[in-house]
């Protein structure tokens, strides 16, 4: 459990795979590039899709923070996922508290969009999320992906 009460993220591997399986996501490891270090995961969940959504989730250790792979992860899927499976929304479900993840969904071009009440479960509580959405309107995404050395 992590400091907020929710399962640890790499229990959900067996899921990502079901999906990646199914075609209803992809799971992707977050690596660094400079030792190839695992240092975290994104996965892009298309259960949504025909109703012309996808939904990004992603999280990386402490270890790898601050090194640029936290916002270069998301660039990459975000640039991806309209462009190739020609996704016209993308969104972000982020919980209220975690800042540095939101200044992520930002820096990306996603905007905020609302706060949804008792979303997701989470640790055995129902929580708020805030969802943040980005139109897949041609324009290429913010930025371009970057590689941490």
């Amino acid at each position: 459990m992590n400091r907020r009460g929710r399962r640890a993220e790499p229990g959900r591997s067996r899921e990502d795979r079901d999906r990646a399986a199914t075609g209803a996501g992809y799971p992707f490891a977050i690596v660094r590039s400079r030792d190839r270090r695992p240092v975290g995961a994104i996965g892009l969940r298309l259960r949504d899709l025909p109703e012309g959504r996808a939904s990004i989730g992603y999280w990386v250790v402490a270890s790898g923070r601050g090194q640029g792979v936290t916002r270069a992860a998301p660039r990459t899927v975000t640039g991806w996922a309209p462009r190739d499976l020609g996704a016209p929304r993308l969104q972000l479900f982020i919980e209220p508290w975690n800042t540095a993840s939101a200044r992520i969904a930002e820096d990306v071009g996603y905007r905020r969009e609302g706060l949804l009440r008792g979303w997701q479960q989470v640790g055995g509580r129902r929580r708020d999320m805030a969802v943040y959405g980005l139109l897949n309107s041609g324009e290429p995404v913010v930025g371009r992906a970057v590689t941490a050395d």
